[in-house]
């Protein structure tokens, strides 16, 4: 069988994310927001999703090299035509600018002939309502303007308009720029203040990677990870997506094509863990104002993920789309909104926790603490008796999930540590209680005769999310149950090559086809937690041979071809990457692996 990898580079600027194809065509972006329609989505529908482009005039490229620009989200394409070669440079303005990030709707193309005379095709169709909405084009002096959507669309640029508007090809003898806009318009010079963004955005990555804190074990994989991961974040909001794209299915043909472009209170622990492992605050600080801002909007639960402006109410609808491969339905919205996941409340602390313990947070930082911690606490109160859908949203099965007592045994441990910071005894108390009685609701999910940990009381299963009992510190990593549990989950969950399913048995949709790339890297770490670091490092080395050409990893993998599918890039696969190396540069550092 064929492996399918997706031929993609990710572009952004934490206001909008573009997909760019390795023939240089926009596979997908999203105006205005994350979650906004598709103005370019060809990713899910050929002949619905517009097109943006620049294409070679006479026949396919001969060969196409895409690569990222050292240390930056700015990504090239250089295309070898019969006739020549050339190069697309591709990024999303981000810099500083009167004291605050200048990160606009814009999506700057800078188009340069490297050798012989290539004659390429730029085509410019964005569409609006997911491809339901044609625009009206309008020829102004030296931009086109595309209308109908609640703002205008416009494409300034020194190539010819009449050879965009009519789809002509033309030579390219100089240096092109195509600026695309969203409400406001590039009001300067083109060239000149094209360059400017480029050399300023590149120059704000380049500073952003050196300010990270990492290890020397595979550096290369874990800034790629880090800079596809911050991309992710909605800076306006402080809400940080699970993946870009909605609607890439787990396996072909199965139908569990989901809408990833929200905020997920459970991804968003990992994802918080790995920034603050490389030392970069900023973006934990704009998701727990994210996180106090969704406080005011609790009515007896947090759900388990949000839009990205806090909306309760993601209506799963589907739309009329060929989709990606043919692969349907393709889905906007996401009824799990609905579920009652009660890990979350515990999510919610421990993420935080670092707002609160850690002196390098000002007060200023720390609003209201107290009431927030108190909030989630009873709530993990109200809960512990209610089953639950676990992490993994089953949408028609309810039970007492071993994740789910761990993270309000988690949960609670975090605010018993906020209390003592706080001094507020009347707090401690309620966390202490409520950790003792989650840590025994967990070893009601202990089994003898398997020797592990299944994933609900009362269940048979085994469950890749159990192996985060050692990740938490809830199992010593020393011990012999630890040792077993992990030896358990390996020869039930884990794949010749390395990889890991999320469990086994059927659930609503079957058994599933593909295996979950977050648990791959909850492997490695465990691996790495018990002492078998020769096998962490083996394993991990080959996760990250499941990458695509730039570096950047899908939701899951098919253990059989090493193919990728699922959302992509998933926020929550470059978390695992991270968290996974920091993990084994952490033992590497030390002068005895224990």
């Amino acid at each position: 069988m064929t492996k399918h990898t997706y031929d993609m580079g990710l572009v952004g600027n934490c206001a909008f994310l573009a997909l760019i194809n390795t023939d240089t065509s926009v596979a997908w972006l999203c105006w205005p927001r994350f979650d906004s329609s598709f103005v370019f989505g060809s990713l899910l529908d050929t002949q619905k999703g517009g097109e943006f482009s620049i294409q070679p005039a006479h026949g396919a490229a001969l060969q196409s090299k895409q690569y990222y620009q050292e240390n930056t989200n700015v990504l090239r394409t250089e295309i070898t035509t019969a006739d020549g070669r050339y190069r697309v440079t591709d990024f999303a303005p981000r810099f500083e600018q009167y004291d605050r990030y200048y990160k606009p709707l814009m999506f700057i193309r800078k188009l340069e002939p490297l050798a012989g005379a290539p004659r390429v095709r730029v085509v410019c169709n964005p569409v609006g309502e997911y491809g339901s909405k044609q625009l009206t084009r309008r020829r102004s002096s030296n931009h086109i303007a595309y209308l109908g959507l609640e703002e205008e669309i416009r494409l300034t640029t020194n190539i010819a308009l009449t050879y965009v508007l009519d789809g002509e090809d033309f030579a390219l003898n100089e240096t092109k720029y195509l600026v695309l806009t969203y409400g406001a318009p590039l009001e300067a010079p083109l060239e000149t203040t094209a360059e400017r963004f480029l050399s300023a955005t590149g120059d704000y990555w380049r500073k952003w990677v050196k300010n990270m804190s990492i290890g020397n074990f595979h550096q290369d994989q874990v800034i790629r990870s880090a800079l596809a991961l911050k991309m992710h974040q909605y800076e306006d909001t402080g809400a940080i997506i699970a993946a870009t794209t909605t609607s890439l299915p787990e396996a072909p043909g199965s139908t569990r094509n989901w809408d990833y472009r929200y905020c997920w209170m459970r991804d968003t622990y990992y994802i918080l863990t790995a920034f603050n492992n490389i030392g970069h605050f900023e973006e934990m600080e704009r998701y727990f104002h994210y996180i106090a801002n969704l406080s005011g909007k609790v009515q007896g639960k947090y759900q388990p993920l949000y839009g990205i402006s806090g909306t309760t109410a993601l209506v799963e609808q589907e739309l009329d789309l060929a989709g990606y491969l043919g692969n349907q339905p393709v889905r906007i919205g996401n009824d799990a909104y609905t579920h009652v996941q009660n890990d979350v409340y515990g999510q919610v602390l421990v993420a935080l926790l670092p707002l609160y313990v850690d002196q390098r947070f000002v007060n200023r930082e720390r609003a209201n603490p107290e009431a927030l911690m108190y909030e989630a606490l009873r709530l993990i109160e109200t809960t512990m008796d209610v089953p639950d859908a676990g992490l993994w949203e089953f949408r028609n099965l309810a039970q007492y999930h071993c994740y789910t007592y761990l993270f309000h045994w988690a949960g609670s441990h975090a605010a018993r540590q906020t209390a003592r910071a706080l001094g507020n005894k009347e707090m401690e108390a309620l966390a202490t209680k409520l950790n003792e009685e989650a840590a025994r609701r967990i070893e009601q999910c202990y089994s003898e005769e398997l020797g592990a940990y299944t994933n609900a009381i009362g269940s048979p299963h085994l469950d890749a999310s159990t192996l985060q009992l050692i990740l938490m510190g809830y199992l010593d990593p020393a011990s012999d149950r630890a040792r077993r549990h992990l030896e358990a989950l390996e020869n039930e969950l884990k794949t010749p090559e390395g990889l890991f399913y999320r469990y086994r048995h059927a659930d609503d949709f079957g058994t599933p086809e593909t295996t979950f790339l977050i648990c791959s890297f909850w492997y490695v770490e465990a691996l790495a937690c018990v002492g078998r670091l020769d096998d962490a490092i083996r394993e991990f080395e080959k996760l990250i041979a499941y990458a695509n050409h730039l570096g950047l990893l899908s939701e899951d993998v098919d253990a059989k071809t090493g193919s990728q599918w699922g959302n992509f890039p998933q926020a929550y696969s470059h978390v695992g990457l991270m968290n996974a190396a920091y993990r084994i540069a952490k033992k590497l550092d030390r002068p005895n692996f224990v």
